[in-house]
């Protein structure tokens, strides 16, 4: 039987950032009675099975209206397909009617999921040793996942109260050009960010597009919370802001459709320029990486949120008002039981403007294995904030999801974890 050395396996197999969501998932595995303040994932109650037969019914009905026959219908949906995807002018259509974000179909690519955009951009983008992606930290593991999984370096740039900071962003870049190293991208989710709940004001977002110009950096800009604010006031995304092409689009229908499709996309619309004097889009270029990932994104589960497009109108803000207020009234029951259950000065905790994550600094350290203790005795799970920094950070805060429980189920969690802290502290 061969034995193999546990080291002299790839880094990203024994990093502890790739293994934190292994970890969560099997503490949950082992108290599933337990209350749930960890898991990031979409309310079960709003899917069905006859959903995914509806929705592919309703694309298969599109594609004879356009005037398919039934042999290219077939082969549309059961076949390989292209490899940037089937939806292309479907999701453009949606980006102009909810964010005002005009853009070329043919640079959008159709993903497995957003994880996989992360994966095409990073590795298309980082081409040497020397160069790196910035990242507002804390940051998700999804990306330094994805970076550790390529070998990509991720240098933290640290997020204020506020989100993160234009200036700041701009002296990391510097530093890292005098250490001879070359800055590519910053990775920035702008909406009700996860872990930490923060959303970019409107003049930060401007001054992010104004620093990557002049420090010449592209913009990753990952929106999957975006239409779940707290109220109607709508803050505009970079990327319709972006009138340099400085702005990679990351999205996802994870939250705002099935999760189970696992499908994602990125807007990539900037020129690529070869040595030739050939002209092309980043999306183009791109494929080539995706191509050699996953191949192509299933057309059947393309065609499933195809059918959810077409049903719509090409508006998702108008298909999950019912998504939008639960999970705005979840927000609210979160916060309002932290108030209810924690009058300690020294606990403390901020209000997100939307999404479905808070972060609460607590005086104890908040690791696994107090995670474990509230499992097992106190039947409540967060998700420790050490998890999403690079180089140590978030020892004494928590992350609270409040988006797969009904409010109920909230500040019994939260009266849980108020039980815990105390009896931790005496």
């Amino acid at each position: 039987m061969v034995e193999l050395v546990r080291e002299a396996l790839h880094t990203s197999v024994t990093d502890p950032v790739s293994a934190s969501m292994n970890f969560l998932n099997e503490v949950a595995g082992r108290f599933p009675d337990a209350i749930s303040l960890a898991a990031g994932r979409p309310y079960d109650a709003f899917y069905t099975v006859e959903d995914v037969e509806r929705y592919l019914a309703a694309y298969v009905s599109y594609l004879r209206a356009r005037g398919l026959g039934e042999a290219r219908v077939r082969q549309a949906i059961l076949q390989y397909g292209r490899t940037n995807g089937l939806l292309g002018d479907m999701i453009a259509r949606m980006l102009e009617l909810d964010e005002g974000i005009r853009v070329p179909p043919e640079s959008v690519m159709v993903t497995s999921g957003c994880q996989e955009a992360m994966i095409v951009a990073l590795r298309g983008l980082c081409a040497g040793p020397e160069d790196v992606v910035l990242a507002a930290e804390p940051c998700y593991v999804g990306l330094t996942g994805a970076a550790r999984v390529l070998g990509v370096t991720v240098v933290p740039v640290p997020e204020t109260a506020a989100g993160l900071r234009p200036e700041t962003v701009a002296r990391v870049a510097r530093d890292l050009r005098a250490s001879g190293r070359t800055p590519r991208a910053l990775y920035v989710v702008s909406n009700f960010a996860n872990p930490s709940g923060v959303s970019l004001a409107a003049d930060v977002r401007r001054g992010l597009i104004e620093v990557a110009a002049d420090q010449d950096l592209l913009i990753l800009e990952d929106d999957p919370y975006g239409l779940f604010g707290l109220d109607d006031l709508h803050i505009p995304t970079l990327k319709s802001l972006d009138t340099d092409q400085r702005v990679i689009y990351l999205g996802s229908f994870a939250k705002s459709v099935f999760p189970g499709a696992r499908v994602g996309f990125m807007v990539a619309d900037q020129v690529v320029v070869s040595a030739a004097g050939h002209r092309s889009l980043l999306a183009d270029e791109l494929s080539t990486i995706k191509s050699m990932v996953t191949v192509n994104t299933s057309p059947i589960a393309q065609a499933v949120i195809g059918g959810v497009l077409v049903s719509c109108g090409y508006s998702l803000r108008a298909a999950n008002r019912e998504k939008i207020e639960f999970y705005r009234r979840n927000l609210r029951a979160l916060l309002a039981a932290l108030e209810r259950h924690f009058g300690d000065p020294a606990i403390t905790w901020n209000s997100p403007s939307g999404g479905f994550f808070a972060v609460m600094d607590v005086p104890v350290r908040a690791d696994e294995k107090l995670l474990e203790l509230s499992a097992r005795d106190y039947g409540v799970l967060w998700t420790p904030m050490s998890f999403f920094y690079l180089n140590g950070g978030g020892a004494h805060a928590i992350r609270l999801s409040c988006s797969a429980l009904v409010p109920d189920q909230i500040d019994e969690g939260v009266r849980r974890l108020a039980t815990l802290i105390t009896d931790v502290r005496s």
